[in-house]
């Protein structure tokens, strides 16, 4: 049984201003559409709405021609750029505001969180507007009297529940916004970017709230998040939004990958190094990478495959006699590091520019894309670093698991001061 249907459902708006600009414009539009029951003129021009670009056009469409259903019991991500539709989508289906064409249709009591304080009376206190949303949801007093304690509880704000809600921090507000939103019984829950403002333990309690609420209770759940870990996790489904229409549906981590895939700078087997990936860093400047390269494969780099790299640098400062070389691979999903050292290498005296390769063995990073970080140091990584150069996001490649059949997974470096470094190898050419 499907939950939500969205069924052609468009979302018109006309920059700058509320009407048409002149009277005329507006009781020509009224006439036509209301009266000779015709279709709305307006709705034959617009442009596609890219926030980047200048159009000629005084109409965007925010949301085009959108057709998807969700299950009941089903957790779909909503996924995409600022401005691809994702926050308007929840408001039609909420119904803050009414789409252009098409219908969407609901099955059951929403519940949601789409700003900081939706929903809430600002003079109000917490507890009045816990009563007054449980009202708008169709619940008695009883039923909601029956929830409070719970409510309050989740949120973390019972010192101040007699308080309005004025007075509340942003982080409080989504607080209690949120445990309003999960325990008051909606079929379906509709949550957007809003968790990004709680705090870390928060956002860990929400997110197992929402598999509660999904798995064990049956609700249906839409999630918008730039958080593709938190996509990753919760969700079972997703859709991906682009200027206002859908590009791609599928499983969550098929919509993570296609996103991230399509909207992360190309991966790249070689670079060369130019200041844009310097950027501000503190590094002294003494040894300078050139040219680096990524030897594997760059699209499928195996899970237990060593990760082999080479770099070309040169020396600055003629007393420095021996280096080594650091390799950090962010996950471009979750920001995750994985990171390696090398052996330290011995420089001779008759030369100033050299090759190097380096190897790191037995990665065993999960599947996902992966930014290269790469440093020149002083030969103790395990007191206080002294950087030469760092260049930023000079590689990008892609891991895959090598086992389909048994998909093992595996636990990836942090680089912390309590976490395990890799030992990798450099040699010079």
């Amino acid at each position: 049984m499907n939950a939500i249907e969205f069924d052609h459902v468009s979302k018109q708006y006309r920059l700058g201003l509320v009407s048409t600009k002149t009277l005329s414009h507006d009781i020509r539009r009224f006439w036509i559409t209301n009266v000779l029951g015709k279709e709305d003129p307006y709705l034959k021009i617009g442009e596609t709405n890219d926030r980047a670009s200048k159009g000629s056009s005084e109409y965007v469409w925010a949301l085009r021609d959108i057709n998807f259903n969700v299950e009941q019991g089903d957790v779909v991500g909503i996924i995409g750029k600022n401005g691809a539709g994702k926050s308007t989508l929840l408001k039609l289906l909420s119904r803050v505001t009414g789409p252009t064409t098409g219908q969407i249709r609901a099955h059951g009591r929403i519940g949601s969180l789409l700003e900081v304080g939706t929903g809430f009376h600002q003079e109000m206190t917490g507890r009045e507007n816990i009563f007054m949303n449980g009202a708008i949801l169709g619940m008695t007093r009883s039923e909601i009297q029956s929830k409070l304690d719970e409510i309050v509880d989740f949120s973390g704000c019972e010192r101040y529940i007699d308080t309005p809600v004025k007075r509340y921090s942003s982080g409080m507000m989504v607080r209690l916004g949120f445990a309003v939103a999960a325990h008051l019984d909606p079929e379906i829950l509709v949550v957007d970017e809003v968790l990004a403002v709680g705090d870390a333990e928060f956002q860990k309690k929400a997110i197992g709230k929402m598999q509660d609420v999904s798995k064990g209770e049956g609700r249906t759940v839409l999630f918008v998040s730039h958080n593709m870990a938190s996509v990753r996790h919760l969700c079972r489904s997703g859709v991906v939004l682009e200027k206002g229409q859908i590009v791609h549906t599928g499983t969550a981590d098929d919509c993570v990958n296609y996103y991230i895939g399509t909207n992360i700078a190309e991966l790249l087997n070689h670079c060369v190094v130019t200041k844009q990936h310097r950027g501000a860093n503190a590094a002294t400047g003494e040894l300078l990478y050139d040219e680096v390269w990524l030897l594997n494969d760059m699209e499928h780099v195996a899970n237990q495959e060593p990760l082999r790299l080479r770099a070309r640098f040169h020396r600055v400062n003629a007393s420095i006699h021996c280096c080594q070389f650091g390799v950090i691979a962010k996950n471009t999903a979750d920001g995750t590091p994985f990171a390696c050292y090398s052996s330290v290498v011995d420089l001779p005296d008759d030369r100033n520019e050299f090759e190097v390769e380096i190897t790191v063995p037995h990665h065993h990073l999960t599947p996902g894309t992966y930014a290269i970080i790469m440093n020149i140091s002083a030969n103790d990584y395990n007191a206080n670093i002294k950087d030469y150069d760092i260049i930023y996001r000079v590689l990008a490649f892609s891991v895959d698991y090598v086992d389909e059949q048994h998909k093992q997974l595996f636990t990836i470096w942090t680089l912390n001061t309590n976490s395990a470094i890799m030992e990798g190898t450099a040699t010079l050419i």
